[in-house]
């Protein structure tokens, strides 16, 4: 019994001494918010679409849909993601995808950026040679 004593007797001690730390019962404010506290979000405008500015994507750039349609033919894929569009016009030379956002609010969305790929392996080709093989390719 004397031996229990001795053991839990430093550990009741140490028990005293930190039940004394925990101040006068005031909560404390924090200046900080807690680690996993986010802002609330503000709605804000979508930033401006970057236009790609790259030699040889002259009349696709800035282009709406009913253009794009005009040069290559219809679209194999037309996809929407919100006010965003991505129209995808396919041929033997590549596979073109044109990307198209719009300017400001309520205008229709225009050919910002595009990529151009092989149909075979899916490399990368030049945008400028994809888009004039697009425009003579018979489909």
């Amino acid at each position: 019994m004397q031996r229990a004593m001795k053991r839990t007797a430093p550990i009741l001690a140490l028990c005293a001494l930190t039940a004394g730390c925990g101040g006068d019962g005031t909560p404390v404010a924090s200046t900080a918010p807690p680690s996993h506290y986010r802002a609330p979000l503000r709605h804000q405008p979508p930033p401006s679409a970057r236009v790609q500015q790259v030699p040889g994507v002259e009349g696709v750039i800035g282009a709406e849909a009913g253009t794009l349609t005009r040069l290559f033919g219809p679209a194999r894929l037309d996809v929407w993601e919100g006010d965003a569009r991505k129209l995808q016009f396919a041929g033997t030379p590549c596979v073109l995808d044109v990307f198209l956002y719009p300017p400001a609010a309520g205008k229709a969305p225009q050919a910002t950026y595009v990529e151009a790929r092989r149909a075979s392996d899916a490399r990368e080709v030049d945008r400028a040679a994809c888009i004039a093989g697009l425009r003579k390719s018979p489909r």
